[in-house]
């Protein structure tokens, strides 16, 4: 049953409160990450994680990441090696989530992990997701908190100009100072696979790791082993044009570095910036209904290259 109205919440100690409530009684609560604002559901409650696919428009085979609030809560869900725990311990809390062989009696829906046998998990960095986790006292299932394949929400306005309606309630904190989703590293076979970039860049890993992460085959729509692996993902209303050196007529151009464009995602050339702004210069895109949008060539190294991959998503072709 959708509910009469989504309610916005300030993350005081009453709207912490309120929210918690909500996500006991089996109800969804959008919620800032350092990431994006994800959409929270008790992970351990099947019929709420039911919920989230419904508001979403999600395809139930695409599996949730689960957000705790420490590495112990992670340890009870998953089991981590001795190469989990010190990644853990470098990247924890903050924008990485990490897949795992799920833990026998972890007490998580089937519908978070889609029937896998490891479950995707992160702890978050932003105090607000703390405070509300620790005052949950559980884990949480949470996905971006915006319809299905389209952009993802770094802001409570955008939640709701998705969700509004659809969704219980929303912790209002501003902005997301990250603004890509976490990356994904898998370590649930002998080698360790990015399979999402993210807000740690993958030279980053490589430094923890000890090398590089291996990258993947091309994503599989049909059956993706974890989440983020759609093809067509972060998709604006209108069609992207990537790597364009200049707007064709009737193009609006996002552009990036010195010579802006219609719209920039960093006129200094900044990745940092770039990556922050990334979705809600696509959300405006909606907003002023580009039809046809030129994205400026990105460079790779570091941020842009989770920057490229979204922007490749967003721009390939939909059903």
């Amino acid at each position: 049953m959708k509910p009469a109205r989504t309610e916005l919440l300030v993350p005081d100690e009453a709207g912490l409160a309120r929210a918690a409530a909500i996500l006991r009684a089996g109800g969804l609560v959008a919620f800032p990450t350092e990431t994006v604002y994800g959409l929270g559901a008790d992970a351990r409650d099947g019929r709420a994680v039911a919920a989230i696919f419904e508001a979403k428009g999600r395809p139930r085979f695409n599996p949730l990441i689960v957000h705790v609030p420490d590495i112990a809560a992670a340890r009870e869900i998953a089991v981590m090696g001795d190469l989990a725990e010190a990644v853990a311990a470098r990247f924890w809390p903050g924008p990485l989530t990490l897949v795992l062989p799920i833990r026998p009696g972890a007490g998580v829906s089937e519908l978070v992990t889609a029937g896998l046998e490891s479950v995707a998990i992160r702890v978050p960095a932003h105090p607000v997701a703390r405070a509300l986790l620790n005052t949950f006292g559980g884990p949480l299932a949470a996905p971006s908190a915006n319809p299905s394949g389209r952009v993802s929400p770094t802001s409570a306005a955008h939640v709701l100009s998705g969700l509004d309606g659809r969704i219980d309630a929303v912790l209002d904190a501003g902005p997301c100072e990250v603004g890509v989703e976490s990356t994904i590293l898998s370590l649930t076979g002998d080698a360790s696979v990015l399979l999402r970039e993210g807000g740690v860049p993958a030279e980053a890993l490589a430094a923890a790791l000890g090398a590089m992460p291996v990258r993947p085959d091309p994503v599989n729509d049909l059956r993706p082993d974890s989440p983020g692996q759609l093809a067509s993902h972060y998709a604006p209303r209108g069609t992207l044009r990537l790597n364009a050196a200049r707007p064709e007529p009737g193009e609006v151009f996002l552009g990036f570095g010195p010579g802006g464009g219609d719209l920039t995602l960093s006129e200094a050339g900044d990745l940092t910036e770039a990556a922050a702004r990334l979705f809600g210069c696509l959300h405006h895109l909606d907003e002023i209904g580009a039809e046809r949008i030129a994205v400026a060539p990105i460079p790779s190294d570091g941020l842009g290259a989770a920057i490229n991959d979204r922007l490749r998503r967003a721009a390939a072709p939909r059903d």
